[in-house]
């Protein structure tokens, strides 16, 4: 145990001093929405601010700038040690998560920091300022306690990805192929809609306009026209076409319509929920979501990109390329933006959507296979590590 406490601090001030690498770079999006968030913030009277239409991010993340501004803390560095935070909590049920198919061995330790080392994780926080690991930390958390058989927690974590940011319903058809799979009561699905109202009932009770800020999804789906943005998707092979709203419209539809026939082929074959099929189906479903769907942007990866190499830790002999995979396109679709100009800046993005492709076919490969045979063939430890949970 004194190994383990000693080698998660060594990993911690790690983790922690690579990020700090990057705490000096000001990124655009930084400048032309968070820097000015905070500002505004710190201009109207701090939590009296959020009576205010000024973000376009839900209130539960404005609450931690609203606790930043009364810090004495740089805004730049604050608002990247939010972020830091919650990579650590991202790593945290990433390693609870493997830990249940390897208890009390070094292999949870090692799929932790494996996380919190991506370089996607490293840059989304440290040298973007984005906060995707805050919805990912709470889906994630969400998923490894339904795994625990814990529902009414796992729904509440949900509840609050979902709060943080709208991207946590890529993993929302798994929760429903649990609930159908009667994993989870259909009554604690309440408790989605439910967090999700109470995290903003502090700020309606400031003054919050309630039709705006209880429709702040609806508006933000409505941001952007583009097909893609610079996501490594499959609309990277549509970026010059004509008719974008039926294009869109269409890539939505075809989504909703695979994403429900797996749900009816997995409760088709009365499929048991082992741990290892929970996990293969989430990741399939945070891969091939923004895969389809259009007005994506790089980051909604971000998932995907921790999921995968939960997956690889439960399967590595057959898993192993698929973090790999997924890293190298979402990584490379950072760098455009992070490093303009910049030799790694300059792989074609139809090069990289057809990396995730192969990412996405290997996993849905894979876990119809996982699928299709009976848990009492499934080969040595790997049937008992299924069975464990």
């Amino acid at each position: 145990m004194a190994k383990k406490i000693g080698a998660l601090v060594l990993l911690v001030l790690a983790a922690v001093t690579v990020r700090t690498l990057f705490f000096d770079h000001r990124s655009g999006d930084y400048n032309a929405f968070l820097l000015r968030w905070y500002e505004f913030i710190e201009q109207n009277g701090g939590w009296r601010a959020l009576r205010h239409e000024f973000a376009n991010y839900n209130a539960p993340y404005l609450y931690l700038l609203v606790v930043l501004s009364y810090l004495p803390v740089p805004p730049l560095i604050g608002i990247k040690a939010i972020s830091v935070v919650f990579d650590f909590v991202l790593a945290y049920f990433a390693y609870r998560i493997v830990d249940l198919r390897y208890p009390g061995r070094w292999w949870p330790v090692a799929a932790g920091a494996v996380v919190v080392f991506l370089p996607t994780v490293v840059l989304n926080s440290s040298m973007w300022a984005q906060a995707d690991s805050s919805y990912s930390a709470f889906a994630l958390g969400g998923l490894y306690f339904a795994l625990r058989h814990r529902p009414y927690l796992s729904c509440a974590f949900f509840g609050l990805a979902l709060a943080f940011k709208l991207q946590a319903i890529f993993l929302f058809p798994v929760l429903l192929v649990l609930v159908l799979g009667k994993r989870v009561p259909w009554r604690a699905l309440l408790l989605v809609p439910g967090v999700y109202l109470v995290l903003d009932v502090p700020a309606l009770l400031i003054g919050a306009d309630p039709v705006p800020l209880l429709t702040i999804y609806a508006t933000q789906t409505e941001t952007y026209g583009q097909l893609t943005l610079n996501a490594p998707n499959a609309y990277q092979f549509l970026t010059g076409a004509s008719g974008t709203a039926v294009l869109k419209a269409v890539g939505v539809a075809l989504t909703g319509l695979l994403v429900l026939g797996g749900i009816i082929a997995v409760l088709a074959r009365a499929t048991e929920l082992t741990t290892t099929r929970i996990v293969l189906l989430a990741t399939v479903s945070s891969l091939l979501v923004p895969f389809l769907l259009p007005a994506m942007h790089e980051r909604y990866f971000f998932l995907a990109d921790v999921l995968t190499v939960v997956a690889a830790f439960c399967l590595p002999r057959v898993l192993w390329p698929l973090p790999i995979l997924t890293q190298f396109a979402s990584l490379f679709s950072y760098l455009p933006y992070l490093t303009p100009g910049s030799a790694l800046a300059t792989v074609d993005f139809r090069v990289l959507a057809m990396v995730m492709l192969a990412a996405l076919v290997l996993a849905v490969w894979v876990t119809v296979e996982q699928v299709r045979t009976p848990v009492a063939r499934l080969s040595g430890s790997s049937a008992a590590a299924s069975r464990g949970s």
